[in-house]
């Protein structure tokens, strides 16, 4: 029977080499290289959704507004300074474009003074502290399942990410396993989650 690997030696990655990886990353896209600026967009492009579906925008508009917010990463990511806040900053980024959206529509439940991307910190008085909350800790759980092995990884986006829950039985048989394993691995993948997101500081 084909087993999940989960052994302690396996790929974990924390905090500071998440920050490496992002930080390497710019360093490609502003060499231009078009995989690394691919490999940004896909890591972030759920954290970028995110935002708009809270504020009640519909799937185009979201889409509107993360084609904008593509495009003034792919304009202004020369422009950060400090690639530790990269997250933050994309967060300030789609909150400018979000309200601009909301601006067009008449609303004012979102208030923005000048505030510049760079300004990261500034971005807990434009949103509401609940949802910059929420979404950032998204992104930190979707950035330790994407640090999982792959089976792992595979399983708790079967289990924990459909719309509709998957039977062990039909889970089983994607990953080439026995259904009677299912609950026992899903519980070890499940603490390998856990410990990663602790060394996130989740």
């Amino acid at each position: 029977m084909p087993e999940i690997e989960i052994a302690e030696s396996a790929a974990t990655t924390d905090a500071s080499a998440a920050t490496a990886e992002d930080k390497q990353l710019v360093k490609e896209c502003l060499a231009g290289k078009e995989e690394a600026w691919a490999t940004l967009i896909h890591k972030y492009k759920r954290l970028i959704y995110s935002v708009p579906y809270k504020y009640g925008a519909s799937a185009d508009d979201a889409a509107d507004i993360f084609q904008g917010v593509c495009l003034e990463m792919f304009t202004e990511l020369k422009n950060l300074r400090n690639l530790e806040s990269l997250r933050s900053w994309i967060i300030t980024v789609t909150v400018h474009k979000m309200y601009h959206w909301k601006k067009r529509r008449g609303a004012t439940d979102l208030e923005l003074d000048s505030l510049e991307p760079e300004q990261a910190d500034g971005i807990a008085s434009v949103v509401q502290p609940e949802i910059l909350e929420q979404v950032q800790q998204e992104q930190i759980v979707r950035e330790a399942v994407a640090q999982l092995p792959a089976r792992c990884m595979e399983m708790v986006r079967l289990l924990f990410y459909q719309d509709e829950p998957i039977p062990y039985a039909d889970v089983a048989r994607r990953l080439g396993l026995a259904t009677g394993s299912i609950g026992f691995i899903r519980g070890r993948c499940l603490d390998r989650l856990h410990k990663l997101l602790e060394k996130m500081g989740f």
